[in-house]
């Protein structure tokens, strides 16, 4: 997979009008047709124009007092574009939905739709893909209804009867492939110009999340990569009676066609239907927490896009999962830091928390820590359930805005599943408004899957790294410490008669700074001070040379 490089090398001081950054994306967007380029500058300009107004109302008034309507309206036009635009678009569309750091919290609600309300093409172009990868449709399955049971953004869902058992059907789009390569062409053009509507503290974290975004929808548009995932995550939670994922048909499965056991359930979001079954919501959220995560700190692999049309409920609360195309995957070494990450969390310790987050990262080294630290606190507190004290939240607000220009979060490209999965889930706890403690279930899911013993080794190692590089400083200091230590004791040896200059020269020194910084508030006297200390300085050399 081609990697995206950096794509905002455009020196800061330089300024650049709209016209000149299109310029640039018609020149860079070879093989696209520039026709077809034009018309997609057309319909996303006035977005990025409407999105960069909004978002810099919302940071600045807070999501308070604002024009919600407004909001909305510039939303649902983002939607109905998306839409209009095809495939590609309405995928980032999706993993827009979930990135409360690039927009306000009124167009992540409209995007929302996305997930799970896409329409479906014209079954007679998706029948051409099916009967042309596993056989003609009457001949293959004993029942198989054309009406599409969902749409999503690089296929659609059918409901189909084979061999006597209900299957489900997912079937690419038509002319996928084709569609998706040209549509990212244009975007990787388009998003130089895109970033520069959005807080230049965001463009590394947009572009980090662009580049996990084409390679993922490549891995999505080929079934038989989502069938692997589906076997791997079936098998490494099959231990779970609380799970239920759908048992794959391999037969009928191909680049396209994706074949799997039909288990209905109610969706996750569904408050109505689940109150009415009796079901416990609190225990439900709580649960599905714990899958995923446990997926994310145990197993290699982990579902990355747990949006509400993925998951369902049955009717006793066990938790089904679907579509198993947009998967994350995260080294040890990484795992093992969100471990700590977790760790320092449950044990209420920011300090050690912003050391792992710069391990990652996610911070700058150079970072203020108090700010971070203190913002931290407040998380934690929160986490664990204790009240913040509102006043304290604004002086920590009003010292940001002056101390620190932007932000210093980063998004790396591997945590961007990992930050979309995070981001979803807490969205299905937002809707359901239980009473839900993540600390807990991360202290549970630590403990039962024995990751406190390696947190706390790595914390451990952690210590010791950072102990070797504070002596490792200081031996490089040693020679300086030496050499002073030599001529400290070069002075001792020197005759008694000399101990006074050294007694005035401190003297003229302390006259010297101190006439240095009085200057700023009165000129006259600082000017007087600094001609004393000139005064003591040649006397005493005169002395000092009379005595030799």
């Amino acid at each position: 997979m081609e990697k995206i490089e950096h794509l905002d090398n455009q020196d800061s001081s330089e300024p650049i009008t709209t016209a000149d950054a299109v310029s640039k994306t018609m020149e860079s967007a070879t093989g696209v047709s520039k026709l077809y380029l034009i018309k997609v500058l057309i319909k996303l300009i006035p977005i990025l124009i409407h999105l960069r107004r909004d978002r810099r109302e919302w940071v600045k008034r807070e999501g308070r007092n604002i024009d919600t309507k407004k909001y909305i309206k510039h939303a649902e036009r983002t939607l109905a574009t998306f839409i209009a635009l095809g495939p590609s678009y309405i995928k980032l569309g999706q993993w827009l939905s979930t990135r409360t750091d690039v927009l306000p919290q009124p167009y992540l609600e409209v995007l929302a739709k996305l997930q799970d309300d896409v329409p479906p093409s014209d079954f007679s172009l998706v029948q051409e893909t099916i009967e042309k990868e596993i056989g003609k449709i009457d001949q293959v399955f004993d029942k198989f209804d054309k009406k599409a049971k969902s749409g999503a953004s690089l296929g659609q869902v059918y409901l189909a009867s084979y061999k006597g058992r209900d299957v489900i059907i997912k079937a690419s789009r038509p002319h996928i492939e084709k569609t998706v390569s040209r549509d990212i062409l244009v975007l990787k053009s388009i998003l130089p110009l895109a970033t520069r509507f959005i807080d230049p503290n965001l463009r590394y974290s947009v572009e980090a999340m662009f580049s996990q975004f084409v390679e993922t929808i490549s891995e999505e548009m080929d079934y038989r990569i989502e069938a692997r995932n589906l076997k791997t995550i079936r098998r490494n939670l099959s231990h779970d009676p609380m799970v239920l994922i759908p048992e794959l048909i391999s037969e009928i499965t191909s680049r396209h066609v994706l074949s799997m056991e039909y288990i209905p359930g109610t969706k996750i979001t569904d408050i109505a239907t689940l109150n009415a079954m009796g079901l416990d919501r609190e225990r439900i959220v709580s649960k599905v927490h714990r899958i995923f995560f446990k997926m994310l700190l145990k197993d290699s692999i982990f579902h990355a896009d747990p949006h509400p049309g993925n998951i369902s409920v049955t009717s006793d609360g066990r938790i089904i999962l679907y579509d198993f195309g947009m998967v994350g995957r995260i080294d040890d070494d990484t795992r093992l830091k969100l471990v700590r990450l977790y760790l320092g969390l449950i044990e209420k310790d920011p300090v050690r928390a912003v050391n792992v987050l710069i391990d990652l990262g996610t911070l700058e080294p150079s970072v203020n820590r108090y700010i971070v630290e203190k913002a931290l606190e407040f998380s934690i507190r929160s986490l664990h359930g204790q009240q913040v004290d509102r006043m304290e939240v604004k002086a920590l607000i009003d010292l940001t805005n002056k101390t620190m220009s932007k932000f210093p979060f980063r998004l790396p490209k591997n945590l961007a599943l990992y930050m979309r999965m995070s981001s979803i889930l807490e969205g299905i706890y937002h809707h359901h408004k239980v009473k839900f403690q993540f600390v807990k279930v991360l202290a549970d899911i630590l403990a039962e899957e024995g990751l406190l013993r390696d947190a706390y080794i790595e914390e451990t190692k952690d210590y010791f790294k950072r102990l070797a590089n504070g002596i490792e400083a200081s031996i490089g200091l040693a020679p300086f410490l030496r050499s002073y230590m030599e001529a400290d004791l070069r002075t001792k040896e020197m005759s008694s008669r000399r101990q006074w200059l050294t007694s005035i020269s401190i003297i003229g020194s302390g006259l010297f700074i101190g006439s240095a910084i009085f200057i700023q508030y009165n000129l006259y006297l600082g000017i007087a001070g600094l001609l004393a200390s000139a005064g003591t300085f040649i006397a005493t050399l005169a002395v000092a040379r009379r005595k030799r």
